[in-house]
């Protein structure tokens, strides 16, 4: 955790940044797997969070922007806890930790929640995403689940996304952490990505090179050697010579903050002359997105360009043809690249995007309906305390290659006969991380390996012992 001034002055911005009323925010329940007492690993509620520092369930706390009280509303363990939990801090302890001096059962909340309506006080609260929390609103003020994201508050939204977007270097250093910690997990899975090693053994590798470093995935691991699948989490297939390995993993450290890597390494020792072929344009994507990072460009202009470059390489390879600028305009290199370039990161590997991709990543902008640029997270101007993602790549999906090939979408910008040589090829990625500077942009955690050359090199080495 950060200096408690840290958080006193997030609340107090926010406070003066919404301006009147009530901001609820609501921190999250433990889940259970099939029993109450058999939890999932517990997972804060990110804002929550950012703003009150308390990495504990059931918990919910008000801010007055009006009279500037703060209180954290949260019933104490008893005994009977200890005897399982051990001794633990009261709800009053753990919040003066973060600036927080005052805590008050649920029931109080209840009561003080209902008195604020009946004064007619406007009651801000953030789009819920667990549904223990819709019911709590549907108890508490009578919002109907099916409603709570209309309810909601935009100005409290805008305001949270307004704050959290701008990384300070408290925040940046551990987000550097956790790149640290997970280019040491790509490196693991590239030294083991051979011939007769499941899916499964990497991904428990890649899992256990995290523990050992004190941190957890931020997210559950993607470790295939069906890259064409964006994001698939089996992992019950076998290794096979000629294949390609992708990893698609990040570590989350103690802080909550966490970090988002891909890597694509060869089942043996080198990339086939295809996979090589691929796998270059995809890098010349990745690098030339990289390039373009600063202050002031808009990051949509980065992903068309990104595209172009693989339009580019594309049509050297026979895949592609006619004008590069319009197969990028009609939409034709979603047939390769269907999906974002990148993405905000920080607490969330898909920064705040509870709160909505739109106001995140598009700053209010209407996002197309074109296949491909729709899944754009990221689009709007790029500023100094930005941190995301770049992640181009190529995927040979063949059942969109069918749909395509069937309808004729863009057929004037694909060689359908050559693409459907590629049908298992599978597909190609790498990720990293970025900082948006003052002047340009800084890489945050090590180098990972993701040219050829040191790739291959990195797939050599034995693991350490």
């Amino acid at each position: 955790m950060f200096k408690k001034e840290v958080y006193t002055s997030r609340r107090e911005k926010l406070k003066k940044t919404v301006g009147s009323g009530l901001i609820l925010l609501l921190g999250n329940d433990e889940s259970p797997m099939n029993y109450a007492d058999n939890p999932f690993h517990f997972h804060q509620d990110s804002t929550f969070r950012y703003f009150c520092g308390l990495d504990f369930p059931y918990l919910a706390c008000v801010l007055d922007c009006d009279s500037g009280n703060e209180i954290i509303f949260g019933d104490d363990l008893t005994v009977e806890d200890f005897v399982w939990m051990g001794p633990q801090p009261t709800i009053k302890e753990r919040a003066s930790a973060f600036g927080i001096t005052e805590a008050a059962p649920i029931r109080k909340l209840v009561d003080k929640l209902q008195k604020e309506r009946n004064a007619s006080r406007t009651i801000h609260f953030l789009p819920p995403y667990r549904p223990e929390n819709k019911i709590k609103l549907f108890e508490w003020l009578g919002i109907l689940p099916a409603e709570s994201q209309a309810e909601s508050s935009l100005e409290l939204v805008r305001a949270v996304i307004d704050q959290r977007n701008y990384k300070s270097p408290e925040e940046i250093e551990e987000i550097r952490k956790a790149a640290d910690i997970s280019v040491d997990m790509h490196r693991t899975a590239m030294r083991l990505a051979a011939p007769g090693v499941t899916e499964a053994q990497i991904a428990a590798a890649v899992n256990n090179a995290a523990e050992a470093d004190g941190a957890r995935m931020s997210f559950p691991i993607i470790a295939t050697i069906n890259g064409q699948t964006l994001h698939n989490h089996y992992h019950g297939n076998t290794l096979q010579s000629g294949q390609m390995f992708l990893l698609d993993a990040g570590a989350e450290i103690e802080s909550g903050y966490g970090a988002d890597l891909s890597s694509t390494v060869q089942v043996g020792p080198h990339f086939t002359p295809v996979q090589r072929d691929i796998y270059t344009i995809t890098l010349d994507s990745h690098n030339t997105a990289i390039s373009m990072l600063k202050p002031g460009i808009a990051f949509k202009e980065v992903y068309l360009e990104s595209a172009r470059v693989i339009v580019r390489g594309l049509k050297d390879m026979g895949l592609m043809k006619g004008d590069v600028d319009e197969a990028v305009s009609n939409g034709a290199h979603a047939l390769f690249f269907p999906c974002g370039l990148g993405h905000m990161m920080g607490m969330d590997v898909h920064d705040m995007e509870d709160l909505g991709e739109i106001y995140v990543g598009w700053n209010g902008q209407e996002k197309p309906k074109q296949f491909g640029i729709k899944s754009l997270r990221l689009s709007r101007k790029l500023e100094p305390g930005f941190v995301l993602t770049i992640e181009p790549g190529i995927y040979f999906i063949p059942e969109l290659i069918d749909q395509w090939q069937k309808t004729g979408n863009n057929s004037g910008f694909i060689n359908f006969d050559r693409v459907n040589e590629f049908r298992n090829f599978s597909g190609i990625r790498n990720e990293e991380d970025f900082l948006i500077t003052e002047t340009g942009y800084e890489l945050l955690g090590k180098l990972k390996p993701k040219s050829l050359d040191d790739v291959e090199a990195e797939h050599a080495k034995d693991l350490p012992l």
